[in-house]
């Protein structure tokens, strides 16, 4: 921000200085040429009263010309010619001064129809003094270009330290700093930045503290009404019957993991990012997703496969992990067709002078359905957006979850449906090339 206000504020200042320089320096050059040829042309005008003071009567020079206080008006170096008339020739010519001058400046005057005065001086003073005007606007105009990069450098100081500081505010208040910072910068439209920082700094931490309240208190509902399901279950594992108490256990075994989920999932919201992140094995991490959802793809005639190596590990959080998974798991179940593939591979790190990449992990959800419509597709993942009838929550949830741990979800193939999670690899895996890794489309 400051080098390009700096390189904004010194673009202007030489810019000006070009165009009122470059005039500036011209009319002085011509102004001392001007001044030399008016002070030649007033010697001339001298010259010339004198010799018009010589003439008679008729117009003519009757005698010898008085020429002594011509030469004092002829300056040092210089050379006059002055043609007049006399009785014995009407051009009658003397020269007074140098009999040749170098490079020289000259001014002539005319004395009626018979006589003229030509003045030549050498021009090497006029260019002394030329140059000198030059150096003079040259140094102005320097200086003006000086003082103005002062100028520049105050004004990006002035304007891009308080923008850096209101950038490192929001930066920080998006981590979850809500510190309030009474620090003002004696700039209007900044200071009221910052002010409207302050109130929304009071406003979101307020409300992610009735949110962390509503969220205990709904796990708490969630888990006593859970604990009197298990207890009513409890009762069915006594039955006679060897199927209620096999769907009993069963029922018994989803209701604690439903119970776990809910924990995890609340102390993951309490957690600060990908916070609770570790090295987890994908494959063995998504078995048991898998297993849950085994049946139900049976009951519809559909089947449900997990692929990849078990070596294969992403610095994740293992509760995220299994719920996004889940949702786009439910999601081909409801909206897809056909057999459903988790497939979980390696993409290895890129190190190019053009792009640099860490190893990822990722893992492939698709099924063999009609695919998400050109329609629905660029909003799929809107929280309440669906066009299917459902909450449209679902795929908003699961990408938050993964973004949470540093990831990301997105739609790879609309037709059919291919869902991607790409997530940073465990760095024991950045050594570790597979051979079927592609680029993420």
């Amino acid at each position: 921000m400051r080098r390009r206000i700096l390189q904004s504020i010194l673009a202007v200042v030489l810019l000006t200085a070009m165009l009122l320089g470059l005039p500036l320096v011209y009319t002085a050059w011509l102004w001392v040429e001007d001044f030399t040829r008016d002070d030649l042309q007033r010697r001339l005008d001298r010259m010339a009263s004198e010799i018009l003071s010589q003439e008679g009567d008729r117009g003519i020079v009757e005698g010898v010309l008085d020429i002594g206080s011509l030469r004092l008006a002829v300056p040092e170096g210089g050379r006059l010619v002055v043609v007049f008339p006399t009785p014995q020739d009407a051009a009658s010519r003397v020269d007074i001064g140098e009999s040749f001058v170098p490079a020289p400046l000259v001014e002539s005057l005319s004395l009626g129809t018979a006589g003229s005065l030509r003045l030549e001086v050498p021009s090497h003073d006029m260019r002394t003094l030329q140059k000198q005007a030059v150096g003079a606007v040259a140094l102005v105009v320097l200086a003006s270009i000086l003082i103005g990069t002062a100028v520049a450098v105050l004004t990006a100081n002035r304007l891009a330290d308080p923008l850096r500081d209101v950038a490192r505010r929001a930066q920080r208040l998006a981590e979850g700093d809500f510190r309030p910072d009474p620090r003002r910068h004696g700039i209007a439209e900044l200071d009221r930045v910052s002010e409207v920082l302050d109130s929304a700094t009071v406003e979101i931490a307020g409300r992610l503290q009735r949110e962390h309240a509503l969220v205990a208190d709904v796990s708490h509902q969630l888990r006593s009404r859970l604990t009197a399901v298990r207890l009513r279950l409890d009762e069915l594992s006594t039955h006679p019957d060897p199927d209620v108490v096999a769907e009993a256990d069963e029922a018994m075994a989803q209701v604690d993991r439903l119970t776990l989920a809910i924990d995890e999932l609340v102390r993951s919201s309490r957690s600060d990012g990908a916070a609770g992140a570790e090295d987890v094995a994908v494959v063995a991490e998504l078995s048991g997703v898998i297993g849950e959802w085994q049946r139900n793809f049976e009951d519809v005639g559909r089947t449900l496969e997990l692929e990849g190596g078990p070596e294969l590990k992403a610095s994740v959080t293992g509760s995220r992990l299994r719920e996004a998974v889940a949702v786009l798991v439910d999601n081909a179940l409801s909206h897809g067709g056909g057999k459903c593939t988790v497939a979980v591979r390696l993409i290895p790190a890129l190190d190019t002078a053009e792009r640099r990449r860490e190893p990822l992990v990722c893992i492939e959800v698709s099924d063999e359905g009609s695919g998400v419509s050109n329609e629905l597709a660029p909003h799929i993942f809107d929280r309440g957006f669906s066009g299917a009838g459902s909450t449209g929550v679902g795929l908003a949830l699961a990408r938050a979850l993964v973004e949470a741990d540093g990831g990301r979800l997105e739609l790879q193939r609309r037709k059919p449906a291919l869902f991607s999670v790409f997530l940073p690899a465990s760095r024991e895996e950045a050594s570790t090339p597979s051979p079927r890794a592609r680029e993420p489309r």
